[in-house]
């Protein structure tokens, strides 16, 4: 904002044309297994989380600006999208496109992963890929942009024993982190054990891998068939083991470009209650609480936009000072 002493932010987030995703798709995809064999904690799972988003104030009081990130939190979908700011500039709301795709995300999780009252699901899950690119195909919105989804797989099995695996796929620059109590130090801590990684385009943070429908106005070669193949070669897609009492964490750029991990770890072992020993049953943690640690991590991230009054300067961060955020935080119970 003019007459600061620094901005705040870097530039908007930029739409990337179809020759950009295209030619990237290769050096971006992934398909990688993260398994953890305790077959002795094993047990249906769902999430139980809930969400907070805030845009920063400065970015906020922008004129004609729309808060675009989105998110979902249901028992076998989590999910945040951040929608292209640069899209705006064509006249569209990009809202629209993120909201529209997790809806849709979660109606196909609700009929595939759910089961009925008799404990049988109708639906047949194939995977994260198809997921996504029906729940697209099922939207009619304009606009672009980032998503990471994570979905509960209850019906995985290894050597013949109940495993729940989680199915992330991820498509830009949101991030997730899955967090589990491990003994250091003499006592229970939560650690890190595993994290997805941002997709970017040759490493510019302004230009994200994106889901995309756009017209002939943005960009005269766009092709719908693109951004299937961006869903099904582009993504990045891990098969993860999760188990009762693991945290799951998710959100967009804005968290993550701000805070450094090890920060967001620190946030959530000061915050979220722990047992004092091993063998201490996990204690269910309610929404509400759960969207209190959601809100202190995006205060967090608000906080790395402002200057030491007493040095003047700025706190570390992974990569210069966003102003919007959105963060997910979920504990999963048993089911």
């Amino acid at each position: 904002m003019a007459g600061m002493e620094r901005t705040f932010g870097r530039s908007p987030t930029f739409l990337v044309n179809t020759d950009q995703q295209r030619s990237n798709l290769d050096s971006l995809v992934r398909r990688e297994q993260h398994l953890a064999e305790q077959y002795q904690k094993n047990k249906p799972l769902m999430f139980n989380g809930n969400a907070y988003q805030k845009t920063h104030p400065q970015k906020a009081i922008a004129p004609g600006h729309r808060d675009a990130d989105a998110t979902v939190v249901s028992p076998m979908l989590l999910g945040c999208a951040d929608g292209v700011s640069q899209i705006e500039e064509y006249g569209l709301d990009a809202s629209e496109l993120p909201r529209e795709l997790l809806d849709c995300c979660e109606e196909q999780a609700m009929s595939l992963l759910v089961p009925d009252q008799a404990g049988k699901i109708s639906g047949l899950y194939r995977g994260p890929i198809p997921l996504v690119r029906e729940a697209f195909e099922n939207t009619e919105s304009l606009g672009s942009t980032t998503v990471c989804l994570s979905v509960l797989d209850n019906s995985t099995r290894i050597h013949g024993k109940l495993h729940p695996m989680m199915a992330i796929i991820s498509i830009g620059d949101c991030e997730l982190m899955v967090l589990r109590q491990t003994m250091s130090s003499g006592r229970l801590q939560y650690e890190t054990v595993f994290n997805t990684e941002m997709q970017r385009i040759g490493g510019n943070c302004q230009c994200p891998l994106q889901v995309c429908r756009v017209d002939g106005r943005i960009d005269p070669n766009f092709d719908e068939r693109m951004t299937i193949e961006v869903i099904e070669r582009g993504s990045a897609v891990h098969m993860v083991s999760v188990y009762e009492g693991d945290l799951v964490v998710i959100g967009s750029d804005g968290v993550f470009d701000n805070l450094f991990k090890d920060e967001v770890v620190a946030i959530i072992n000061q915050l979220i209650p722990r047992p004092s020993t091993p063998g201490e049953k996990f204690r269910p943690l309610n929404k509400a609480f759960m969207g209190e640690v959601a809100r202190y991590i995006v205060d967090a991230c608000h906080m790395k936009t402002k200057a030491d009054l007493r040095t003047g300067k700025y706190p570390e961060t992974p990569i210069g000072q966003d102003l919007s955020s959105t963060r997910v935080v979920w504990r999963l119970p048993p089911k």
